[in-house]
């Protein structure tokens, strides 16, 4: 089975279980979460240039990892299918027409996938971009991973090894307005525009997310317009206000990462000029956020207030010696400041600019920009979804070559981000010592929660890497042992049942296991009240709606009629979109399915990354149930009851 099939299956199994448990005789305190992205535990993770937040579907299928998705995102940055092979779109990108720029180079990409690549790009005299890259595996049917055949193979252009023909442009979109990057695959053999590729060995995956995940791009929920038909949703902090520009961004070409050929023509120093030609052409990409007098920032237009900052600009800077770009070859040998106050040199040198920061370096946005990992505070607040996402789920690095290389035999790199992770208080090692490694069962019962009397019926379906499951009641109310006024059914598996009688909270813990490794116990706090209204089943998307719209004061931001405000990139007011089922998609886009705890739904108003703070009722660290935290423990319903409309 292959690994996108072996993912679908997970999937499937794993909603046909949902189903069922939502099946007749439920209780009103029924929830039903959502679906953990497949993993292959012998080999590592499946889900490789896959949106952390995959866009769930009820029938538990990926949204962003299908071909609706990818034929939505052709058809709004190329309507006319005007640019459908390689050669209508070097046509139309004004390739060898004997005007503006070009430039090729020639190397292995040595660290992220493993291809020899010919690259080529150019910047056309109206100030459009472009670029595409022919990748090459020498006999890729046996192994994909870097070899310097990869790089024979590109230099001498062997048909037979030419996998696919990846596209980036920057111009205007079909309406016209501000360039922004576009994202192509074509076919190796034919020429032909591709929906989906396979980039490492690992099975298709559809565009444009198997590029963008990489480039600084989102992975919003496709939403209906006012026929029904899906559509690429519009980001509001994009200055282009086109739907298609995902805020993807071009790459600095790391050459110090790269592999060069001994072959005369093709050594690192007979393509230093070419690949700091195509450096310059991607710093005109970048959107300046402050006046200017460096020359090559004379091709970059001013950012807008609520878009990225151009963070990657830095880097190409420092490579090349600061402004001016005054030296001929590329080094990259600064830390910036801030981590090297922090004393963590090595943490930078050995972790992230290795494994994080290419990808991280192009995402933020005017408002907050934590995610781009620019200083080492940046890197610092994420320590809890770094532990969760290296340590635990395994979907960072979020390319192959580079988790294999993270993880390979006698990298320091795990224990480096260890030490780390242990100093900002998070558990990073086993009773042995050893540093966790995805893989390993992990146990999640759910958030804690508020829960009316009767029959709730709880879920394990986040935990990681686990078919085995032992749920018992700890404590009930005032602390007693053993818990009075509650019992639990199918304790032995994912989603047993609750069943309380006496108000009170009462605490629960959950052991999964995969064959005869167990995990650590998690525990739940579920706070039982007789008088909760509106039971967590009873909670519907006008419910949401009316707070995000009213009392929560969302729109005050997440709105596309606001000026002079640094806009968030989804609005969640009514005249901003094609009707109520287009509102849904929208704000159900901000649900992680596959992570409950981390829909940015939640986090965000809890003010984890929230530009404006906290907002009022989200206090997650309250006792659920209490006014504090009412407003979170509202929306937190309407995710465990599956979001509905």
């Amino acid at each position: 089975m292959t690994p996108l099939r072996q993912l679908a299956s997970v999937c499937t199994v794993v909603a046909a279980l949902l189903l069922g448990g939502c099946g007749g005789g439920g209780s009103p305190n029924d929830v039903h979460v959502g679906i953990e992205v497949g993993v292959a535990p012998t080999s590592g993770p499946d889900s490789f240039l896959l949106f952390p937040n995959p866009q769930v579907e009820p029938d538990g299928s990926l949204q962003t990892n299908t071909v609706a998705y990818s034929e939505a995102y052709y058809a709004a940055i190329d309507p006319a299918n005007a640019k459908d092979t390689l050669a209508k779109w070097k046509a139309a990108n004004g390739f060898d027409s004997g005007t503006g720029t070009q430039v090729t180079a020639v190397f292995g990409d040595l660290r992220d996938l493993g291809y020899g690549r010919r690259m080529t790009g150019r910047r056309n005299p109206d100030g459009t971009l472009a670029f595409f890259v022919e990748n090459y595996i020498f006999n890729s049917g046996v192994a994909y991973g870097y070899s310097q055949l990869n790089l024979d193979a590109a230099i001498v252009r062997d048909p037979k090894s030419l996998l696919f023909v990846n596209a980036i442009e920057v111009s205007p979109g079909p309406s016209g307005g501000v360039s922004f990057a576009k994202f192509f695959n074509f076919n190796g053999s034919t020429g032909a525009r591709d929906f989906a590729l396979d980039l490492d060995g690992r099975g298709k995956k559809f565009m444009p997310g198997p590029c963008v995940t990489c480039h600084g791009g989102r992975g919003d929920a496709l939403v209906p317009d006012a026929t029904g038909k899906l559509q690429f949703a519009r980001a509001l902090n994009a200055v282009s206000d086109a739907r298609g520009d995902v805020l993807g961004q071009l790459a600095p070409f790391e050459v110090d990462a790269l592999d060069f050929s001994t072959t005369p023509g093709f050594t690192r120093a007979d393509q230093e000029v070419a690949l700091k030609a195509l450096n310059k052409i991607v710093l005109c990409s970048y959107p300046l956020p402050a006046d200017s007098v460096a020359p090559e920032d004379a091709c970059r237009r001013p950012a807008g207030p609520a878009e990225w900052r151009g963070s990657a600009a830095a880097l190409i800077k420092s490579a090349y010696g600061g402004d001016g770009l005054p030296n001929a070859t590329y080094a990259d040998n600064d830390i910036p400041f801030s981590w090297l106050a922090a004393g963590q040199s090595t943490l930078y040198r050995s972790v992230v600019a290795t494994s994080c920061r290419m990808c991280h370096l192009l995402r933020g946005t005017g408002a907050q920009s934590d995610i781009d990992f620019a200083t080492f505070d940046k890197f610092a607040s994420f320590a809890d979804r770094t532990r969760a996402h290296v340590l635990d789920r395994g979907n960072m690095p979020l390319a192959k070559a580079v988790f294999d290389a993270f993880y390979a035999a006698g990298s320091r790199r795990p224990e480096i981000l260890a030490n780390f992770l242990e100093d900002e208080g998070f558990t990073a090692r086993d009773a042995t010592g050893a540093v966790f490694r995805p893989g390993r069962p992990v146990a999640d019962p759910g958030p804690d929660r508020a829960i009316g009397q009767g029959a709730t019926r709880l879920s394990a379906t986040d935990s990681l890497f686990a078919n085995g499951y032992a749920w018992s009641i700890v404590t009930g109310p005032n602390g007693t042992v053993p818990a009075k006024g509650a019992t639990l059914t199918n304790a032995n598996t994912a989603q047993p049942v609750f069943n309380a009688t006496l108000d009170g909270t009462y605490v629960l813990s959950l052991v999964v296991s995969n064959g005869a490794t167990h995990s650590t116990a998690k525990t739940v706090t579920l706070v039982v009240d007789s008088t909760l209204v509106p039971l967590p089943s009873a909670v519907s998307f006008a419910d949401i709606k009316a707070l995000l719209q009213g009392g929560g004061g969302c729109t005050t931001c997440h709105s596309a009629g606001i000026v002079g405000v640094l806009r968030p990139p989804v609005s969640f007011r009514n005249e901003d979109h094609d009707g109520d089922a287009s509102l849904y998609a929208d704000v159900r886009g901000r649900v992680n399915f596959t992570e409950l705890a981390a829909s940015p739904l939640l986090r965000k108003p809890a003010g984890e990354h929230h530009a404006g703070g906290r907002s009022a009722g989200f206090d997650a660290g309250a006792t659920p149930g209490q006014p504090a935290r009412a407003n979170y423990d509202l929306i937190l319903d309407w995710i465990l009851n599956g979001a509905p409309r």
